[in-house]
């Protein structure tokens, strides 16, 4: 029986083919659920439509604007009136701030990555959590890079460790609720977003050297990982941050 049977899933963060969410998204249709799609604005749906045609479930979510926010939670409370997950794949910096020392990182853009890449988790979780009446699973993308000095990774790193922790305090808070907070920490893969880190290509041939195996992880493999997280086989997971890298974290 597939796991996510009859269950409704809401997906942020799709940008194209090669997104971690989309990875994400492939997996959980495949275990049963109903996927709810969300997109930044027309320029982002139209690369959407082009991967889950016109008939799919989709709605704007700007986690910029918190009036945006709270339009697209009701337009899918109006819709599915509940829901049982959610997947927030959702992360920018500025390119400069992707480069260079962190010393160098302006006032506007830590405000910028942390705003878009962390604050993002509370805003849309205020919202989603209301939706999980009968309980439900959030997830989040995040990376070693914010327990490491990764080169290059810079102000990303530093808002992916004010996620994890986020992810700790949403734990707590939401558990009393039935609903689990987890986040997965990928694996570096050829995304859009790691293509604004300079030297990306050796971040991604060091990470794959990494591997035990010498094997890169996929975007399928962490799909599989997050559709495992949001089903009820991972109901002892709770707050946690589950490594999907191919053992590139070992060394």
């Amino acid at each position: 029986m597939s796991i996510l049977a009859g269950k409704k899933i809401i997906v942020t963060g799709v940008a194209n083919k090669k997104s971690i969410a989309w990875g994400c998204a492939k997996a959980i249709a495949d275990q049963g659920a109903e996927i709810i799609y969300t997109y930044q604005n027309d320029r982002m749906k139209k690369n959407l439509v082009k991967l889950v045609g016109e008939d799919a479930h989709m709605f704007e979510l700007d986690v910029a604007s918190d009036e945006k926010i709270a339009e697209a939670f009701a337009a899918i409370k109006e819709k599915f009136d509940t829901i049982d997950g959610l997947v927030h794949s959702i992360a920018f910096a500025n390119k400069e701030e992707l480069s260079g020392n962190v010393t160098e990182i302006t006032r506007d853009g830590f405000q910028l990555a942390q705003d878009i890449s962390a604050y993002s988790l509370l805003a849309v979780s205020k919202y989603a959590a209301p939706l999980m009446t009968e309980g439900g699973s959030i997830v989040t993308m995040t990376y070693m890079g914010s327990e490491r000095s990764i080169p290059n990774y810079n102000m990303m790193g530093i808002a992916k460790a004010a996620l994890e922790a986020e992810v700790r305090y949403l734990a707590t808070e939401l558990a009393p609720k039935n609903i689990r907070v987890n986040a997965i920490s990928a694996g570096a893969i050829k995304t859009l977003a790691v293509t604004g880190v300079k030297d990306y290509q050796s971040l991604l041939s060091l990470s794959e050297e990494r591997t035990p195996d010498k094997v890169a992880v996929t975007i399928e493999e962490v799909g599989n990982s997050c559709a495992f997280l949001l089903s009820p086989l991972a109901t002892g997971i709770i707050g946690d941050v589950i490594y999907v890298d191919k053992g590139v974290h070992l060394s």
